[in-house]
């Protein structure tokens, strides 16, 4: 089976958690080694909160080099950060509470409940002095960590949105019709542009779209189905960590080449 990406199937829920944590750390390790520090963007959401959990916990959590990473959001919901939905509440509360990472090493948006466009844009600025970048370079994050929708979307780019299609932000306040709301989102560019990509997927409820994102080919903005398949790294590795449920029907998939 030709899969787009490479894949790391574990037997359960949990030991794909700490599969992905203790890689996380090896490769915090050698980014650190490598250049100093070691830029994480985080997924929303339910599936990696245990992640974060397990990277907050011993053992991890005395081999994970806190003080030189530097922590970064794919995307956010609009709401406060007290809402219950607030992505950087979960994993305030699963992780960064839990562990003596500094204050000045998280970047989480400002205000996207008052203002989308402002926050994203102010979001972009914040990236661009981290990461010393210019008009027209893009940021190269360590990791990008991603999930997977129901629908196949990633971060908060969701199928048929306008920030699919966006080539010159680097973070964006994307409208979901579906939720009748804004979301805040790193776009495509930023994303592809990382060194390494790591999806994380579980649960049964997944394995049907998850046949069809990590089989097809397809990268046409305009043939795609789901925006998950936009996510081809351009100089850089893309890698699916799934347990057993969620991989169950990849085998009944016929992969196109």
């Amino acid at each position: 089976m030709e899969t787009k990406g490479k894949l790391k199937i574990a037997q359960s829920s949990g030991a794909l958690t700490l599969s992905l944590a203790s890689d996380i750390v090896d490769m915090a390790a050698k980014a650190v080694a490598d250049h100093g520090s070691f830029s994480f963007a985080l997924s929303g959401g339910n599936t990696p909160k245990a992640l974060y959990n397990a990277l907050s916990s011993a053992p991890l959590k005395y081999e994970m080099p806190w003080k030189k990473t530097f922590f970064f959001f794919g995307d956010e919901r609009c709401v406060p950060r007290s809402s219950p939905e607030s992505n950087y509440r979960m994993v305030d509360e699963a992780m960064f509470k839990q562990v003596p990472v500094r204050a000045e090493n998280i970047f989480s948006l400002l205000d996207p409940e008052i203002d989308p466009k402002q926050s994203a844009l102010d979001y972009e600025t914040r990236m661009r002095k981290f990461f010393d970048i210019q008009a027209q370079e893009l940021p190269r994050f360590d990791l990008v960590l991603l999930g997977l929708g129901d629908d196949g979307h990633t971060a908060s780019l969701f199928p048929g949105t306008k920030a699919l299609t966006e080539t010159e932000r680097l973070c964006t306040e994307n409208f979901v019709p579906k939720f009748d709301c804004y979301r805040i989102t790193m776009t495509l560019p930023v994303i592809n542009n990382a060194k390494n990509i790591v999806f994380m997927v579980s649960g049964s409820g997944k394995s049907e779209v998850l046949s069809h994102v990590i089989c097809e080919k397809t990268t046409e903005k305009e043939k795609v189905s789901y925006p998950s398949q936009l996510v081809d790294p351009k100089n850089g590795q893309l890698k699916w960590y799934l347990d057993q449920d969620a991989a169950s029907k990849l085998s009944l998939t016929e992969c196109k080449s």
